[in-house]
């Protein structure tokens, strides 16, 4: 809720919160005492106890700051194991970074440090993931339960109800609608329990303490109306939440922030602001480094192949929109006889009599795109993201396609979620690069480092050679 005083929206705190952080700890400390077995050092070093404890302090101040210890009640599983994963890898960095400044990191096993760093993770995951099977198992059986009321038959109300209905483990029990509109009158005395009710009643059942959770979803237009509610609300212990009807916007990435102690939500965002940002480039230099290591010597012979078969440079580079829509070079081996860059691009398509017979193989194969590791270094693209098109293409389709030009609210990528899902290629109508302008949103909007590892690893397998790639 909005505070008075300050007007900021904080996060959810579950009374779970301080079980979480001791078995956080423990699961750390306990990883460490096994990994110390391997060496002839234990626990009772203190530069290992010394090392434990500031692994869970780092750990607890950095999930703090990602809201891992927030409630569980309504956050997925897989969601939560993800934030612990995220936050353990940014403990071990912090770490790493604190051992190298106080000059103590020969102090310790490479083995055990490495045995510990590994451990760690599946021991958070483990124990989060069991106290969440116990407590889904007490939900389940209607202990640890909540009852919850929906302000507003809307279509959002109708998604939160099938959103509990659906999950029994939330150990939500749905109560019914209220709401003060006409249509809502002509439904009050249907005999199911999710039969309307009004305002009047929504209050008094929570002033009696019969209800828990409150979910407003009016539309936005109902400011006045809202704003009486609660008000008249403030006077129940219930815990009332807005549920603001943002779903009539293209929410990108959307989520809360605050600017100077005011409340806002972001309608356009991008998911690499901050720590996430700083993941994103790490997974970039390292991935990209090792990669191009085991590539060094399939580009030379690349390269010898296209000089000595057709005139002309080596590397193609095109001009395309990079981050934020800023124009970047991105390399290629040239698979062409000619180098159009200009406002006019035509795409390759089928029998193209612009592409050399090396080139041909070298786009069926996407070994074409090799030297674009070089721009993921130089920081102009990533590994993963939506293909970067010719400017005279996006100049085209951005007047075309709703939301186009969302997609450079990150990077540009070597490969992308709409190339595993088979939209790479020529897109010769409308439909096509639609389709893959959506494969790109939904990946802008749904990142994490463990997306970009399945896309990476389906990509070895699916996404170098395609019927549409010539």
């Amino acid at each position: 809720m909005v505070s008075k005083q300050g007007g900021m929206l904080r996060p959810h705190s579950s009374k779970l919160a301080l079980v979480h952080r001791v078995l956080d700890c423990g699961a750390i400390l306990l990883a460490l005492e096994l990994a110390s077995r391997f060496t002839e050092r234990g626990l009772d070093s203190r530069a290992f106890a010394l090392a434990g404890a500031w692994a869970a302090l780092l750990y607890l101040i950095i999930g703090n700051a990602r809201n891992l210890y927030g409630s569980w009640r309504l956050q997925p599983l897989r969601a939560v194991l993800g934030q612990s994963l995220m936050t353990w890898f940014w403990s071990m960095l912090a770490l790493a970074a604190l051992a190298f400044m106080t000059k103590t990191s020969d102090d310790y096993s490479r083995i055990a440090t490495f045995v510990w760093f590994a451990l760690t993770p599946v021991l958070l995951m483990l124990e989060r993931a069991s106290l969440r099977f116990l407590v889904t198992a007490f939900r389940t059986q209607g202990r640890n339960s909540r009852t919850l009321a929906i302000v507003g038959k809307t279509k959002i109300g109708r998604e939160i109800e099938d959103k509990i209905t659906q999950t029994p483990w939330l150990g939500l029990r749905f109560v019914g609608y209220y709401d003060d509109r006409a249509v809502a009158r002509e439904e009050k005395d249907a005999a199911d329990v999710r039969s309307v009710g009004f305002f009047t009643d929504l209050v008094d059942r929570a002033r009696k303490g019969e209800i828990d959770y409150i979910y407003i979803t009016l539309p936005m237009r109902a400011e006045r109306r809202i704003v009486e509610l609660v008000d008249e609300l403030s006077d129940t212990t219930a815990s009332v939440f807005m549920v603001p009807n943002f779903f009539v916007f293209d929410l990108l990435h959307g989520k809360w922030a605050s600017l100077d102690g005011i409340p806002v939500v972001s309608v356009y965002d991008s998911p690499f602001y901050g720590v996430d940002g700083w993941a994103k480039r790490a997974e970039d230099i390292v991935v990209g480094s090792l990669i191009l290591l085991l590539i060094a010597l399939p580009m030379l012979v690349i390269a010898a192949g296209v000089k000595f078969t057709s005139p002309g440079p080596v590397i193609f580079k095109q001009r395309r929109y990079g981050l934020n829509g800023k124009v970047v070079e991105v390399w290629k081996f040239r698979s062409m006889g000619v180098c159009e860059n200009g406002d006019n691009v035509t795409q390759a398509s089928r029998n193209d009599m612009r592409v050399t017979p090396l080139g041909a193989f070298l786009r069926r194969t996407s070994l074409d795109e090799l030297p674009q590791f070089i721009n993921v270094l130089q920081g102009n693209m990533s590994i993963v993201g939506p293909r970067p098109h010719a400017v005279a293409h996006n100049e085209q389709y951005r007047k075309l396609i709703h939301g186009y030009m969302l997609r450079h609210k990150v990077k540009p990528g070597i490969t992308g979620w709409a190339q595993i899902n088979g939209w790479r290629g020529e897109t010769d109508t409308l439909d096509k690069m639609a389709m893959r302008v959506k494969y790109d949103l939904e990946y802008v909007q749904n990142w994490s480092i463990m997306l970009d590892l399945k896309i990476i690893f389906m990509t070895i397998f699916k996404g170098f050679r395609h019927a549409n790639a010539y």
